[in-house]
């Protein structure tokens, strides 16, 4: 990573899409339009007690986006897309502003809603900051639509590093492979999980005729074993409308995520081996480089780990670990290479 005295870094937030996911991710297909949430007020007196508690627990932190974006360099881009009348999205605009954050004001045209306006503005100000900001060394993109794969490959090819931050569950593979870096929120610093106690089709199918049920209390939690938070291969598609359904990302239930890791890992080391002898020791900190590059959502802290050293440690029965002074190197074992 650049110094951050030395890398200057740009922060495009499609607000729409990361409310929408996170909402969508711990509640449900479909809730974000089912409940009613881009025009729900939770200030009225009419305010369903239940949607507002799933709405509380669904609230994103982008003090911890904003915090992870400054760990690359000085923010001297930082804004945020959305048309800012809505309730939803105004409830937010206090911890934005108190950022620094730009709201770009999208406004609705059409009767259809601001649908992709969002993806279009956010393109056109990155590629216009790109040639009018030649220092502009990173590029970092809140969103987890396959619709800026272009854009990410765009800025690679202009020379900038693109790190991309998306809600697990509602992220391209296509979009994390076209950046040089990818992380889930869930795994930012400082981002706590939470989980809503009543799915959303249960509450509303409880409900009794003609009144409301008291809001269902909602829980933190500490993150739950790492096999089951991290899903890598998901499909998103949204249509930010209200006249549209918003298309829902197919996961691959039956993939699991340490055994991603694994053949990751061994394909990385493969590939290292291959540039010189089989039995060479490579440096871990090469070798971690080359599975970013290969995959740039693979972490190893939703995996469960505390280090990446942590990570090659159980996975032993594949890989040697030792160390050469200062350095830990690690090599594939023959019969792991074989086997692959």
């Amino acid at each position: 990573m650049t110094e951050p005295n030395d890398a200057r870094v740009g922060l495009y937030i499609d607000f729409d899409n990361i409310v929408i996911s996170r909402y969508q991710q711990l509640h449900g297909r479909n809730a974000f339009q089912r409940d009613g949430i881009r025009n729900f007020d939770k200030t009225s007196r009419d305010a369903d007690p239940e949607v507002a508690a799933r709405l509380a627990a669904a609230t994103v932190d982008f003090n911890a986006i904003i915090d992870f974006a400054a760990s690359f360099g000085t923010l001297v881009v930082n804004r945020a897309y959305a048309d800012w009348s809505v309730p939803v999205n105004a409830s937010y605009q206090r911890q934005l502003m108190s950022r620094a954050v730009d709201l770009t004001q999208l406004f609705t045209t059409t009767t259809r809603g601001t649908k992709n306006g969002a993806d279009i503005r956010l393109a056109v100000d990155v590629v216009e900051d790109l040639f009018r900001l030649p220092d502009l060394t990173h590029v970092i993109i809140i969103a987890g639509d396959s619709d800026y794969i272009a854009l990410a490959q765009k800025s690679k090819r202009l020379g900038r590093f693109v790190v991309g931050i998306g809600v697990a569950g509602s992220t391209s593979t296509s979009l994390a492979a076209a950046c040089d870096e990818f992380e889930d929120y869930d795994s930012l610093p400082g981002i706590v999980k939470v989980t809503a106690n009543a799915d959303a089709d249960t509450a509303r199918a409880d409900k009794p005729k003609g009144g409301r049920r008291a809001a269902e209390p909602v829980e933190v939690e500490p993150a739950p074993p790492a096999s089951t938070t991290r899903k890598l291969t998901t499909i998103p598609m949204f249509s930010h409308t209200d006249d549209s359904p918003y298309d829902e990302p197919e996961t691959a239930e039956d993939i699991d995520p340490q055994s991603l890791a694994t053949e990751l890992l061994v394909r990385a080391l493969q590939i290292g081996h291959a540039k010189g002898d089989d039995d060479e020791w490579l440096n871990t900190g090469t070798v971690k480089n080359q599975m970013r590059r290969m995959d740039p959502s693979f972490n190893e802290k939703p995996l469960g780990f505390r280090s990446f050293t942590d990570f090659l440690s159980s996975r032993s029965d594949l890989a040697e670990l030792a160390e050469d002074g200062s350095q830990r190197l690690i090599r594939l074992r023959p019969e792991a290479n074989a086997g692959h």
